[in-house]
């Protein structure tokens, strides 16, 4: 969608459909709700009405009742990007998938549906028919069936890499046998029988997934890595084993019996090193959420009718009483009844400093009890709690795929085709139409142009590094949710702070309390104390609270009267005191006059005034103001050298937000915005062509987090912070808005670097393997040698990956300030 005209067109469109009751576009987020009656329409019908609109459904998130139409399974066999579009086309065709989203790093596929989960095993027909294994529904709580199918992969990568690896040294040793003299012996006919006999089960067994893959491939009438390995290797077994048993076959064409066991052998071992390495290193780049899922207790301690008993968490409801003993971890989510202590909360916030939890506090769980023993009732758990939803959120996320990868699957789509025929174009020239045609070099390069071109690479140039970087963030309190907003915040010009509560501390506190000539500070607090401690207003609170940090009493006060939004009067012994603002002060005919020049001041700064006045006569002013966040300072600053202009929106009068906006250094400052116009202003903003971040406390600011960009939510772990904007920090320390823009300029950095090495590696290799140095400088590509570089290839762009772990720690260890530019 371009314009409005587009969002019209839509919504006509739709509106017109039998069944559709109502449907309304947002071309601001690039969403649609449509309302229909799924007796006469179907979603289906709707996704097909607007694409002979001319516009696409990208993703499709049905509204049900409970949790979004999202079911996530775990899929095992997948090895390369062609396998990623082979499950994905498989479960479009699954009766209620509208969507499939395949993540190759984390042998997932998230399925998107409707109200009613597709039929799961109709999933897993369709799964095990494209050839994969289906392991089951990804559920909250239960174990991770990826998990236990990657130890079970690397212990069986482990014992074919090694028997491969003693099969090829044997293997090289026959087939160099002039090299060994104590080899000199044995007839050359009988090693070769030897060699054959060693090469069948380094290529057969050893390589065998190889060739499985490839079956499973051609069934489906396609082609992926596996059918170029397997090719390849008996490419040059099957000559090699031509060449033993019918020798005068190649003496009479002409052509010398060589024979290439070594290269079939080696060829298979190296490139499952390959695998190995790699699936190791796909290993470490979800610890993240390995580390999260450990932090979930087995056993709680629950009290029912009367007595105590350990149950598995599992067995705990909404409403259990539960005991939680020092050092142990809080098994559910929950409010405190009984007990003091203090809470280790820095697995979910990142926040070192340990929470004090009393009658009445909040509970998380997976968080660590310290040296006090708690009562507690259960209010959510399992699925439900905040930790839970968290890592729930973190996989999908890093399960996503970021904008830049279509683009990498659009080429692996065509990629292996493109390769078998570059393959056979290389034999065609080397034994057909150059001068002195040579079979055996011929063979050797079709082997090499087919083995050094793995598309494993490109398949994992993404999803390793949105893996990594997601969950980098994760453990420092920074949820972002999916690959696409790390572009989106890549590409910001302007971050937009609500002000209340996001900015400042969101509550009221007193700054400076000047007293008339010949009146005591803090008699002038005294009286200010005693009348406001009638009030519940938020300013008077805020005078309480400094009364009571200084030890002062709030006498007795008679004939309290009140005017909203004003001030307020009492007697206080046999004295009438006044408080409130310069309108209260005149409707009670008290002239504050002789101060006025004094306040103005206080006023310019954006405080708020209360003059306190006694029989008649003002005494002095209160001026209090909404503080910043200790951390806003630095924050704004590392945000402004990054090259990001900043600006603030808030319902507070211009006078007061213009001033806390010099305070602040902000370029602009949007005063007078209520709540729900907001969004509107994110959207005028975007308008004067602005990439915009909104920062907020993703409660009253939802709409301008949904409208932006860029939804930043600043919570601590409660359910709208959670489920608000495209990045949550679970604590409300701004330094995390710089940071969580670095991590996905750093993580972007290198899923690009990725794609260039992965593209690079393939454009220069095929050439090379092909022949192209032979004219310049007699130079072949050894079979053996490509099958390593295709190996270090993927290996690279996972390391590549994890390197992102390094340079984050780095960043933080010595404070550097990553300057997120343009051209970067």
């Amino acid at each position: 969608m371009t314009c409005a005209a587009c969002v019209s067109r839509i919504e006509r469109g739709l509106s017109g459909m039998e069944g559709v009751e109502k449907a309304s576009v947002n071309i601001a987020s690039e969403t649609g709700r449509v309302t229909y009656d799924e007796g006469k329409v179907d979603f289906s019908l709707i996704r097909r009405k607007i694409g002979e609109m001319g516009y696409e459904v990208i993703e499709a998130f049905p509204a049900p009742k409970g949790e979004p139409g999202k079911t996530l399974v775990s899929i095992g066999g997948m090895t390369c990007a062609a396998c990623v579009r082979r499950v994905e086309k498989a479960l479009k065709t699954v009766p209620g998938v509208d969507d499939a989203l395949v993540n190759l790093a984390t042998g997932r596929a998230t399925l998107i549906h409707g109200t009613s989960s597709p039929d799961p095993g109709l999933v897993a027909k369709t799964v095990r028919e494209a050839g994969y294994e289906y392991l089951g529904v990804v559920r909250a709580g239960g174990e991770d069936p990826i998990e236990a199918l990657r130890k079970k992969e690397l212990r069986d990568l482990e014992i074919k890499v090694t028997a491969g690896a003693l099969l090829s040294v044997l293997i090289f040793m026959g087939s160099m046998q002039p090299w060994f003299p104590f080899l000199a012996d044995i007839p050359r006919r009988v090693m070769l029988l030897l060699l054959l006999i060693l090469s069948t089960p380094a290529v057969f067994w050893v390589g065998s997934r190889f060739y499985s893959g490839a079956i499973k491939a051609l069934a489906q009438k396609t082609s992926d890595m596996n059918t170029l390995v397997s090719l390849g290797s008996l490419s040059a077994y099957l000559y090699s084993a031509a060449a033993t048993l019918r020798p005068g076959f190649f003496e009479k064409a002409g052509i010398p019996p060589h024979v290439y066991y070594d290269g079939a052998a080696m060829i298979v071992t190296l490139v499952l090193l390959g695998r190995l390495l790699e699936a190791r290193a796909r290993g470490k780049t979800s610890q993240a959420v390995q580390k999260l899922v450990g932090l979930r207790p087995l056993v709680a301690h629950v009290i029912r009718e009367g007595v105590e008993r350990d149950l598995p968490v599992e067995a705990v409801t909404p409403g259990d009483i539960l005991r939680v003993r020092p050092g142990e971890k809080i098994p559910t989510d929950g409010t405190v009844l009984e007990g003091v202590t203090y809470v280790d909360e820095s697995m979910l916030t990142g926040e070192s400093i340990p929470v004090t939890k009393e009658k009445g506090g909040a509970l998380f769980a997976g968080t660590v009890n310290g040296n006090g023993s708690l009562l507690f009732r259960a209010d959510k758990v399992g699925a439900d709690t905040a930790l839970a939803r968290i890592i729930r959120m973190v996989e999908e996320a890093q399960g996503s795929k970021a904008p830049i990868q279509r683009f990498a699957d659009r080429v692996a789509a065509v990629f292996v085709p493109v390769v078998l025929a570059a393959a056979v174009l290389t034999f065609i020239i080397w034994n057909f139409l150059i001068p002195h045609p040579d079979f055996t070099r011929a063979l050797l390069n079709f082997v090499s142009v087919l083995i050094i071109a793995c598309p494993c690479a490109m398949g994992l140039a993404t999803p390793t590094a949105v893996m990594v970087g997601i969950g980098l963030g994760a453990e420092r309190g920074i949820l972002i949710k999916g690959g696409e907003v790390l572009e989106k915040a890549r590409k910001l010009d302007m971050v937009l702070f609500d002000k209340t509560g996001t900015l400042t501390e969101g509550s009221l506190a007193v700054t400076d309390i000047v007293p008339s000539e010949g009146v005591d500070s803090l008699s002038l607090l005294q009286k200010a104390v005693s009348l406001e401690a009638l009030s519940e207003h938020p300013i008077a609170q805020a005078i309480v609270r400094k009364g009571a940090s200084m030890g002062i009493v709030p006498r007795e006060v008679t004939e309290f009267e009140t005017e909203p939004g004003l001030g307020a009067r009492g007697r206080i012994g046999d004295k009438t005191v006044l408080a409130g603002n310069r309108t209260y002060m005149a409707f009670r005919g008290v002239s504050p006059a002789e101060l006025e020049n004094q306040s103005e001041p206080y006023v310019q700064e954006g405080k708020t005034v209360i003059f306190i006045a006694g029989d008649g006569s003002i005494e002095g002013f209160i001026a209090l103001t909404d503080m910043a966040r200790a951390s806003a300072p630095e924050a704004l600053g590392r945000l402004r050298d990054m090259g990001l202009q900043l600006a603030m929106i808030t319902g507070d009068n211009r006078k007061t937000a213009e001033a806390m906006g010099r305070i602040l250094g902000m370029d602009r400052v949007l005063a007078e915005v209520l709540p729900r116009n907001k969004a509107e202003e994110v959207v005028r903003l975007k308008k004067e062509g602005k990439t915009v971040a909104m920062v907020g406390d993703g409660i009253n600011d939802a709409p301008a987090l949904a409208a932006a960009d860029l939804g930043i939510a600043v919570g601590s772990g409660t359910d709208v912070a959670i489920e608000a904007g495209d990045v949550v920090l679970m604590r409300s320390d701004l330094n995390l808005v710089p940071e969580a823009i670095t991590l996905s300029a750093l993580t972007l950095r290198v899923i690009k670097q990725n794609l260039f090495w992965a593209f690079f590696y393939n454009a220069m290799g095929i050439p090379i393997a092909a022949g192209i140095l032979y004219p310049f400088f007699g130079l072949f590509l050894n079979p053996m040698f490509a099958a390593g570089a295709m190996a270090l290839s993927s290996v690279s762009v996972v390391g590549n990956s994890l390197r992102l772990r390094r340079l984050w720690k780095t960043r933080e260890g010595q404070h550097v300030l990553w300057t997120v530019s343009k051209s970067s």
